[in-house]
């Protein structure tokens, strides 16, 4: 298959009633950037952190009936240690430790294990509409 050069091969959408607070936080925590996106007749923020991931946040429709994500921001049951499981997006990191120190210097409530007989560790958190993360270490 032909890629064009810079074109994404892989891409998560998510729809946000506030973008610009969601692409903040994956900017901070993850060191994304922000890319131009086109012009749609809603507002849409694109960010990428290598030219095969993308991310764009799409401003939430009104007509929408579903929750903002997979939990709401506000429910009491914001907790990573029930993040189920597939429903959530997981990158990797090359050093786990200085990672999950900057999510609780932030104040990021996290959840840590390790995967059984393999060297990798995990920590799973939310992001502010709710949306489950897992970062794993890449140090097998």
């Amino acid at each position: 298959m032909a890629v064009a050069k810079g074109a994404c091969l892989n891409h998560i959408s998510r729809e946000s009633s506030d973008i610009r607070r969601l692409a903040n936080f994956y900017k901070d925590i993850f060191g994304f950037e922000e890319i131009e996106s086109p012009k749609f007749e809603f507002k849409v923020i694109w960010l990428k952190i290598s030219p095969d991931l993308a991310l764009h946040f799409i401003e939430r429709s009104p007509d929408t009936k579903l929750p903002e994500g997979p939990y709401s921001a506000s429910s009491p049951v914001l907790d990573p240690t029930h993040l189920p499981r597939g429903h959530h997006v997981c990158f990797s990191v090359s050093n786990f430790d200085s990672f999950v120190q900057s999510l609780k210097d932030k104040g990021i409530e996290t959840f840590q294990r390790s995967v059984p007989n393999r060297p990798i560790r995990q920590v799973f958190f939310f992001d502010p509409d709710g949306n489950g993360l897992e970062v794993a270490s890449r140090d097998e």
